[in-house]
Formats: structure tokens, C-alpha cells, sequence
């Protein structure tokens, strides 16, 4: 049997969007800094999300939460809870009691980096830095450094068209 395999023309992709405020996702599922972990774990696991901005009491974003934040977290506890007898629990003996009672916060397993851009960025230069900082999001902020959205690396292939 003879196939004949015909190849299309490939068309060159467009980025259909001017600004920052074209590609983002506006009012963001965020997490307080004094969220508890399991609220993070409920969180991420309730909405399908990967990752999202930590703010503070006023609305600016101090760092970013992720899923391999925490599985990375709950494999140091066990291996924490683990590799230690029973008597070095006792209070005197406790390194790092917020670990073994489940107190942490996403504030203690966030990463405190925060990539922002305003609304009006340029699309070229939200794509450049993203490649360029090696992330796959970045957090919009307003003048006032309050977050107003996010855009993810799928928010920019969203917006990618055949021409």
C-alpha cells in the first residue's frame, strides 16, 4: 500500500494582544501569607490550580506558592517526623517546631521573588521577560503595587493565531 503524505503550509503564529491587560486573567485566586498549608492544599486541589500569588494585608504580592512548594514541604516533614526518635520532640529538643505541629504558613514555603508588570506592558515584553526570567507566570500590578491580575505561559498561547 502506497501512502502519500502531503505537507500543509505552515502559517506564522500572531500574538493577538497589545498589552499586558489583553492577556491577563483579572482578580486572581491568591492566598494571604498567613494561610495555613492545608487551606493552600484545598485551594489548589478545589480550583485545578498550579500556583498563586501571595499578598499581604494590603493586596501586594509578596511571593508565589506552588504545587512543588508544597509537596516539596510535605516531604521534608516526613522525612523530618521520620528520622528522628521519639524523645527529640519533647519542647527542649525541637528544632523546628512549626514543622512537626503543622503550623506553617505559605508564607514559610512561598518563593518570596514577585515579576510583575503594570497593565500596559507591552506583550513583547511580557513574553521577553518570562523567557527571559524563567518563569511561567508574571503578576500585574496596578500604580499602587496591588494586584490586579495574572498571566500564565497558557494565557499567552491562548492568544496565538494562524494567520
Amino acid at each position: 500500500m502506497n501512502a502519500t503524505l502531503t505537507r500543509k503550509t505552515q502559517r506564522p503564529l500572531t500574538l493577538h494582544a497589545e498589552a499586558a491587560a489583553d492577556l491577563m486573567v483579572p482578580n486572581p485566586i491568591s492566598l494571604r501569607a498567613e494561610a495555613g498549608i492545608e487551606e493552600a492544599i484545598v485551594l489548589f486541589t478545589q480550583k485545578g490550580i498550579a500556583a498563586a500569588p501571595v499578598i499581604d494585608e494590603a493586596g501586594h504580592p509578596i511571593g508565589v506558592v506552588s504545587r512543588s512548594d508544597l509537596l516539596i514541604h510535605q516531604r521534608e516533614h516526613e522525612m523530618h517526623r521520620a528520622g528522628k526518635p521519639d524523645y527529640f520532640f519533647a519542647p527542649t529538643f525541637e528544632s523546628n517546631h512549626t514543622l512537626d505541629r503543622g503550623e506553617s504558613t505559605v508564607a514559610d514555603l512561598m518563593t518570596p521573588a514577585v515579576f510583575a508588570v503594570s497593565p500596559d506592558t507591552p506583550v513583547q515584553r511580557v513574553v521577553s521577560d518570562m523567557i527571559g526570567l524563567h518563569v511561567h507566570r508574571l503578576f500585574v500590578v496596578d500604580d499602587n503595587g496591588i494586584l490586579v491580575g495574572v498571566i500564565s505561559t497558557m494565557d499567552v498561547l491562548r492568544r496565538l493565531q494562524a494567520e
